[in-house]
Order: C-alpha cells, then structure tokens, then sequence
C-alpha cells in the first residue's frame, strides 16, 4: 500500500527525487523507483544486518537476516546516492564495486549547541544528588541488543575500585528493576548510582554534571561501520569517551585527536589502563572547552547539507 501510495503522490506533485533516511526507508524508496524510476537517495546507510549477527541478536541464517540483507543489496545497487555513517562503510562499499561518486559519509550527526556544558546544570544536579565533589560517569541509553548488557555492569563495578568517589548516573529506557538487579549482581551499591528514563531535552543537564561518558558497544567486524550518536553528544558537552575499540571512525579519532579512551575487553589490562587515561583527560582543566571541536568538527548538521547538495547538484547536472 505503502510504495503505491507514494508513487501516487509522487506524479500528483511531479516529484523529481526521493530521500530516505534509514535502510527501512530506503526498502519503501526502492519499491517506489520501480513503480516510478524516480532517482532516490538513502542517508544513514548502514548494515544492520552485520550488526545484528554480529551482536549475536540474529542468526546468520535467519530469516530476519536474509530480507535485512535484500533490501540493504538492493539499495547498494540501484540508489542514485547513499550516504554512509562512518569513512569505513564508505570504502567497504567502494571495494564492492560502488561508484566512489555515489557514496558520500556523513557521521550521525548532533545538534552541538543543544548539548552545550551548563555549568549552572552541573551545579544543580550535583547538589540534588549530593555528589559536589564527586567524579561522575554517566550512560545514556540501552543495554543488549548492539551494547554491552552484563560486561557493561563489570565496567561500572572496576571504574568503582579504580576512581575515588566515583558515581554513576544511568539515563536508560530499560526497566530500572532490571538495572538494580544487575547493579546487586555485581555487588555496586546503589546509593552511588541514579537511575533514571529523561525526556532527550534534558539529557544534557545530566552531560553536564558528569565528568566522563560511557559507549559500551559489543565487539565485532561490523561496529567499525557504525556512528554513535551517544558520542557525538557527549563530545558536544566536553565529555571525554570510555569506548569500546573498533567502534566506528571514531577509534581513530580518538587515537590521534584525543577524545577519550578505548578498551577492549578480550584483552587483559586494556579497560583498566582506558580508565587511568580518562581519569588523566579529566585532570586537565581545558578539557572541557577542548573537546567540543571534536563534535563541531565532524557531528555538525552542516555535513548533511553538504553531502545533499553534493548530490542535488550531481542531479541537476545531471550526472
């Protein structure tokens, strides 16, 4: 019904292209192009379909998997233009035999000036809490699934042994009895974490009053693909990474811009040294003010519209 009535819309008022934002998006698209032949564009291109395997949530043979992969194929082939998350899926696709030209990346892009560090925030939710002298880690998001769910509570549990008068806030949709059983689980006592599910506006006063951020991604082939947007707003308010290595492009970033810090699991001492190297960033008092050109530099919405222009301009021209 979906593709018939687009298509229907789309001669109604001589529609010259279609965007689709999503690889479910782009499926609708797709159906529509051949109803239509109308050029369409996919942004946020990315394959989830590996990330699911990868994560252990689907089965390589799974049903699920196999029409993930068609549409994510099908788009591959046939959009006019797509527009990855990271510079890795970009050349991944490149080495698949797509046009280099039909390829532009846009990491997962962040209202910077909305994720602002308030230091009046900072002020008030750290007294609310009575945590004024505290240092804060803070996770904003789910557990399973693409993240971490038990590794991310032994992560807590060691930044507790290692960092004096640590606290952690927890800014999650999960059900909160299912975080305080895995809080009791790993022996973290809960007076020292808040828990709490935030309308997204005021996630940034919560940014403000920690000192660090979590990204807790699983290990495997594919997250090197993906673009959090967790980072990218913790950047935005000056928060240095814990992240996972071979997340995204930012890894490298990190690596050679600062950032953060990355930790592999599978290897021992990794975490422990990640946590001193954070515990170092937060010791330097420029820290704060740094660290925002990093979600400036590479999360600015100002990406997307170059990358649709780029690709508006292609079409006019032809191309």
């Amino acid at each position: 019904m979906f593709p018939r009535k687009i298509s229907a819309i789309a001669k109604e008022h001589s529609v010259k292209l279609i965007l689709a934002h999503g690889v479910l998006a782009g499926a609708l698209a797709y159906k529509v192009w051949r109803r239509t032949d109308l050029p369409f564009y996919v942004s946020s291109f990315e394959p989830h379909a590996d990330y699911m395997a990868d994560s252990s949530v689907w089965g390589s043979y799974s049903l699920k998997y196999r029409i993930q992969k068609y549409w994510e194929h099908k788009q591959q082939k046939l959009a006019s233009g797509l527009i990855t998350v990271t510079h890795a899926y970009r050349e991944c696709l490149i080495q698949d035999r797509v046009q280099a030209a039909k390829v532009k990346t846009v990491c997962s892009p962040v209202q910077t000036t909305e994720f602002e560090f308030d230091s009046g925030s900072r002020d008030g939710v750290r007294k609310q809490l009575n945590w004024q002298t505290a240092t804060i880690g803070i996770y904003t998001g789910k557990y399973g699934g693409l993240y971490y769910n038990e590794e991310a509570f032994q992560i807590y549990q060691k930044c507790f042994e290692l960092i004096p008068d640590f606290r952690l806030i927890i800014l999650s949709p999960q059900p909160e009895g299912e975080i305080l059983q895995q809080l009791q689980k790993h022996d973290i006592n809960q007076k020292k974490v808040f828990i709490a599910s935030v309308p997204h506006e005021e996630v940034p006063m919560y940014l403000s009053a920690a000192d660090f951020g979590f990204a807790t991604y699983k290990l495997g082939p594919s997250k090197k693909y993906l673009s959090p947007v967790k980072v990218g707003e913790y950047w935005a308010n000056g928060l240095p990474v814990l992240l996972t290595e071979g997340v995204g492009d930012e890894g490298e970033i990190i690596k050679q811009e600062g950032g953060g810090a990355l930790f592999n699991l599978q290897q021992p001492g990794s975490l422990e040294r990640a946590i001193q190297q954070i515990q170092m960033i937060i010791q330097d008092p420029a820290h704060r003010q740094q660290i925002p050109a990093l979600a400036v530099k590479y999360r600015s919405p100002e990406r997307v519209r170059e990358a649709y222009a780029y690709f508006f301009n292609q079409q006019l021209s032809g191309k």
